[in-house]
């Protein structure tokens, strides 16, 4: 005979089946979504909680803030509580005063200057007295100011400082990797000093006398030897009768021409 299966416990005449009750499934909740309500979560806190333990605090010595100390007088009373510390005379308006630090003036900023401005750019100046002319960029000084020239010999533009945000630069460019722009050039050297007025002496008050600017002999004498270098270079350019000519010609603009759409 086939070997029968074993048959199961039978139930019990007249019971119930009892069924073993499902594990439950954890459901995770949503970020901000509490499981228990704020009030259970305080009783099942209070249970945890020592209740008969008291905290013991060191007790601080107290310091006297006031001294009594006699006067002398048969009208002052002969005696008065003086405080130990006298209180300031002078308040801030602020709790807390903070200090600026003098890394936050505008002159130890960081200076960022356009990837197109290199030494030995031609570029077009769009302000000042020489607007309109182009000229050749030496460097940029700590200042963020560019530092361009002429050369004075072909348009008549000396050595001066310009911001980035006046100029336009062009794709023609000077080999001036060699030369270097001598130390004292830089923007104390642009500076001009007021001059002292003589309060003492009498003036006219409806004379108004006009001081034009003179350049110095050290001013001239180095325009002389930047150009000297610049023009060199200028000259061994492969188009350097080009380059001249265009250094002495001024930029202008015609009707329907729109410079953002120029290739300079």
């Amino acid at each position: 005979m086939a070997p029968t299966k074993e048959k199961a416990a039978a139930a019990p005449k007249g019971g119930k089946v009892v069924k073993k009750p499902a594990a439950k499934k954890f459901q995770p909740l949503t970020d901000g979504v509490r499981r228990y309500l704020k009030r259970k979560q305080k009783a099942h806190k209070k249970l945890f909680s020592l209740k008969n333990v008291k905290k013991v605090r060191a007790e601080k010595p107290k310091v006297a803030i006031t001294v009594v100390k006699k006067i002398g007088g048969a009208k002052n009373g002969g005696e008065r509580t003086v405080l130990l510390k006298k209180n300031k005379s002078y308040l801030p308006t602020l709790s807390i005063v903070q200090k600026r630090s003098g890394k936050k003036c505008f002159r130890n900023h960081k200076r960022n200057i356009r990837k197109t401005l290199k030494k030995g750019k031609i570029l077009i100046l769009l302000a000042g007295r020489h607007k309109g002319k182009r000229v050749v960029l030496l460097k940029a000084l700590k200042s963020g100011l560019l530092l361009v020239t002429g050369p004075f010999a072909l348009n008549s533009c000396p050595m001066r400082r310009i911001s980035q945000n006046y100029v336009i630069a062009t794709k023609t460019r000077v080999n001036l990797k060699d030369y270097k722009v001598p130390k004292h050039i830089n923007d104390t050297y642009f500076r001009r000093m007021p001059k002292k007025k003589n309060s003492r002496a009498e003036r006219d008050i409806f004379a108004e006398k006009v001081e034009k600017y003179v350049p110095s002999e050290q001013r001239k004498t180095d325009q002389k030897t930047v150009d000297e270098s610049v023009l060199k270079a200028i000259k061994k350019h492969k188009e350097a009768k080009v380059v001249q000519r265009y250094l002495k010609s001024m930029f202008s603009l015609r009707t329907n021409q729109f410079p953002h759409r120029m290739q300079f």
